[in-house]
């Protein structure tokens, strides 16, 4: 698709004179960035500068979120956007225009053009190599960490960084074939669109019927492949119109200025970095825009909302126990799902913290962080019924049964998304209301005045989350059944991590089951998650060592989540041990799928089904309607954007989460400002643990008092 791309950034210039302001021009077919002191001047054609694309390499800073940098020609050029959205406009585009000026280039060069399975294959070699790189970089720490002569470590140490450039390498190098293989993959069908664009050193120029959109932020532009009726008029002659002789396209980039040049050697060593030389007037691209440059579209919600969200729930039902993600239908494109990893790849290196990685809004779950926490009661029965056990012994039993039950419920689809970060102060509530011998829900029996969840019954279980913490990320939930005397507390800071061809999440926190009847309290923490082979396949894995303890009975289980090995294994692996006290040796032994079925096998040498995954049922929460929530609960916090994503209207979902996310930012200011501190709503501090205000065993005691 041709399309030119024009607004304001700001450059870095030099030392001296720090950012400033320039306005851009990006032409698809030309393969060239232009830029210009002024908008005036642009309409002049009076160009300061130009940075040609073919063989650039675009870079992003992790630490901010507005820079990123373009190097060709053995120079690299700094900019800065508004913000990080303005800033992902640009970057899509020029990663466009760059891959397809490059791949012109090859093909004109050798005349051949590679198939899609010549990518997967080189796809392929480059996932082996960068994995081998990366075992190599943990023999190294392991081989540091042992080495006592300075002179070895030295030696050690020196490898290691030229190990991790290799990475760095490999890993930008499968970037780009991934970018390679889908464009190529389009150009395949498109080849009428294909024979129609100009050769690579030539300019572009649009006949006078296209039309172009001229704003002061980025926009882009379609370009008609044939004649048509005549586009809208902006008034003002665009860039394009304006007849631009061949030398337009240089063969080198260059500037009015060679000062203007930042060399990227001398940037990484200098320890004056653009990023920290502010210009005293403030950065020009964030220069002050009319109310209507800068009024963000909201989506009118009012009608269609109610009804989309509600789901069809009556007067009659006042509950809504539709999940949106049944509406995901299983076929998802992956291809889509790879532009987007694409996306985030070239942003980070590997063990970065991905917290300060801006997601694009598309990759998205259509529901809260806190929300998916309430999949570990999908089956609120398997709960219930450790309190229904009459020995220790059944109720550790019982105990591991509902953890490893608790799992598979969070994915519906084969691709990995992201659920929304909870703002500070967001909660969710909702209920389950226990099935009966027919293996359907009991009908709801009246309903209580107090608890987590006033409006459910005393036979339900409740679940309330509340994101007590923004920075680090912390989310407490507690979930509790008044009639069968059980709840639950728990707390997880999500620390995020880039692997090479993986995401890792460690769930940093811990859970306490609590059997009120028995005075029992089951500690245990959580596996960490996996996105695994993010740019051809991706899949979703749990690994790592978690236990479950109860220091009153003396009982506990330890179960492993196994990773799948890099040659052969099987995905999805656990195996579990449940031990009685100070006994070494355990009286059940559990192995097979957490999203499949796990066997157990007995001390008496029994083996039976312990859980089947595929055929216990989910029971679907209940949570009342949009219009019934208070405005801080997830449904109704995010509804703009979860409804726009339906939609299918990424722009206004992403307007919609950058005023949430701005509300937040500017809310925050507010309290530093008068020195106060944030209050939570329904969780308190308790030494490393975030408990519940009012759990079931307090509200118990109170009234035998």
């Amino acid at each position: 698709m041709a399309s030119i791309m024009e607004g304001p950034l700001s450059k870095w210039t030099n030392v001296m004179k720090g950012w400033q302001y320039r306005w851009f021009v990006l032409d698809y077919n030309a393969g060239l960035l232009s830029y210009y002191t002024s908008k005036d001047k642009m309409m002049r054609g009076s160009r300061r500068g130009c940075v040609r694309l073919r063989g650039a390499v675009i870079g992003i800073d992790d630490e901010d979120d507005s820079t990123f940098t373009i190097t060709v020609d053995q120079k690299t050029f700094h900019f800065q956007a508004r913000d990080a959205d303005e800033r992902e406009k640009w970057i899509h585009a020029l990663e466009g225009t760059i891959l397809r000026h490059t791949l012109q280039l090859r093909e004109a060069e050798t005349g051949f053009v590679p198939s899609v399975q010549d990518f997967d294959k080189k796809l392929a070699e480059a996932d082996a190599y960068l994995q081998i790189l990366i075992d190599q970089l943990k023999l190294f720490d392991e081989k540091i960490k042992d080495c006592k002569e300075d002179e070895s470590r030295r030696k050690i140490e020196n490898l290691k960084e030229t190990t991790c450039s290799m990475v760095e390498s490999i890993k930008h190098c499968i970037v780009l074939l991934q970018i390679a293989k889908d464009q190529s993959n389009e150009q395949q069908h498109a080849n009428g669109l294909i024979s129609t664009i100009n050769p690579v050193d030539g300019i572009f120029q649009p006949t006078l019927d296209t039309p172009v959109v001229n704003t002061t932020m980025p926009t882009q532009t379609t370009l008609p492949t044939g004649s048509g009726p005549s586009g809208p008029s902006s008034g003002v002659t665009s860039p394009a119109l304006i007849p631009l002789p061949s030398h337009s396209v240089p063969d080198f980039s260059y500037s009015s200025s060679e000062d203007e040049f930042y060399d990227a050697d001398e940037f990484y060593q200098s320890t004056t970095s653009p990023k920290h030389c502010i210009d005293p007037s403030g950065p020009a691209a964030a220069q002050p825009l009319s109310n209507e440059d800068t009024a963000l579209k909201r989506p009118d919600t009012t009608e269609s909302l109610n009804s989309s969200m509600s789901n069809g729930t009556t007067e009659a039902d006042p509950f809504d126990s539709h999940d949106d993600r049944d509406d995901d239908g299983e076929g998802e494109s992956v291809e889509e799902h790879k532009s987007v990893i694409m996306h985030l790849l070239s942003q980070v290196r590997l063990g970065m913290d991905l917290t300060k990685v801006v997601l694009p809004t598309f990759i998205l779950e259509r529901r809260s962080l806190l929300e998916m926490y309430a999949d570990f009661f999908a089956h609120p029965d398997l709960f219930v019924s450790i309190a229904e056990q009459p020995e220790p012994r059944e109720r550790m039993v019982q105990v591991v049964k509902w953890y490893l039950s608790a799992f598979h419920a969070g994915r519906k689809g084969s691709v990995a998304k992201k659920p929304y970060n909870p703002i500070l102060g967001e909660v969710f509530y909702c209920h389950w209301d226990l099935p009966t011998e027919a293996e359907e829900p009991s009908p709801p029996t009246e309903t209580i005045s107090e608890g987590p969840v006033p409006w459910s019954s005393s036979n339900s279980v409740c679940f309330v989350a509340e994101q007590v913490s923004h920075h680090p990320p912390i989310s407490a939930f507690y979930a509790e059944c008044l009639n069968k005397k059980i709840q639950f507390n728990a707390h997880i800071w999500t620390k995020s991590k880039f692997l090479g061809m993986s995401i890792g999440v460690h769930n940093i926190g811990q859970g306490c089951v609590s059997c009120l009847e028995h005075d029992e309290h089951y500690i245990l923490n959580f596996p960490n998650g996996y996105g695994r082979s993010i740019l051809t396949v991706p899949w979703v894995e749990l690994g790592g060592e978690c236990n479950i303890s109860c220091s009153k009975s003396g009982y506990s289980a330890n179960i492993v989540f196994h990773t799948k090995p890099f040659y052969g294994g099987k995905k999805h692996r656990i195996t579990a041990e449940i031990f009685a006290p100070n006994d070494k040796k355990s009286y059940c032994s559990i192995e097979g799928e957490w999203n499949g079925v796990m066997y157990a096998k007995w001390a008496t040498g029994e083996n039976t089904v312990f859980i089947d995954t595929k055929r216990i049922g989910i029971i679907k929460k209940k949570v009342r309607k949009l219009e019934d929530q208070l405005d801080y609960e997830s449904r109704r916090l995010w509804r703009d954007v979860t409804l726009n994503l339906k939609l299918k209207d990424i722009d206004s979902a992403t307007d919609a989460k950058h005023r949430l996310e701005e509300k937040q930012r500017a809310e925050a200011r507010e309290r530093k400002e008068n020195e106060q501190q944030w209050e939570t709503r329904l969780f308190h501090e308790d030494g490393e643990c975030w408990v519940y205000d009012e759990p079931l065993l307090k509200r118990l005691v109170s009234q035998r008092q």
